[in-house]
């Protein structure tokens, strides 16, 4: 079980959680089709999540978990560690 991080909303999680079972290059649009949230939400989320470093973005539109980002899944890196100025 992951630690809540204040400031990620519920789907965020879900966002991880999907590339974590998925480990391949997705679109904000392909992600957003399999996890049955809004595109243009997916979208805001990953560029969060990315800022954040969960994510990374490979190209243009395209992302991909990142090592921080498994690191959390696995309960390696502290919550406050996440937090945003």
């Amino acid at each position: 079980m992951v630690e809540r991080v204040p400031w990620m909303a519920p789907v965020d999680y879900e966002i991880l959680l999907f590339f974590e079972d998925h480990p391949i290059l997705l679109s904000p649009r392909i992600l957003a089709v399999n996890i049955e949230y809004d595109r243009q939400y997916v979208s805001r989320r990953c560029s969060a999540l990315t800022e954040a470093g969960l994510l990374e973005s490979v190209d243009t539109g395209l992302y991909q978990l990142s090592e921080t980002g498994e690191a959390y899944l696995e309960g390696d890196v502290d919550a406050s560690d996440l937090e945003q100025e």
